[in-house]
């Protein structure tokens, strides 16, 4: 039986991690271009 890991740091979660990490970063930046806010200034600690 093959000992098949998904969990922990292997390198399908590495991969997904950088996908949404990537994916995260474009909707920020995009909702900060919309709004004309700043992210901490949308959840009011600015």
């Amino acid at each position: 039986m093959e000992n098949s890991n998904k969990f922990g740091f292997t390198q399908i979660a590495e991969t997904w991690n950088g996908r949404l990490a990537m994916l995260g970063f474009v909707v920020g930046l995009a909702t900060e271009l919309l709004t004309g806010q700043g992210i901490l200034s949308q959840i009011g600690l600015m």
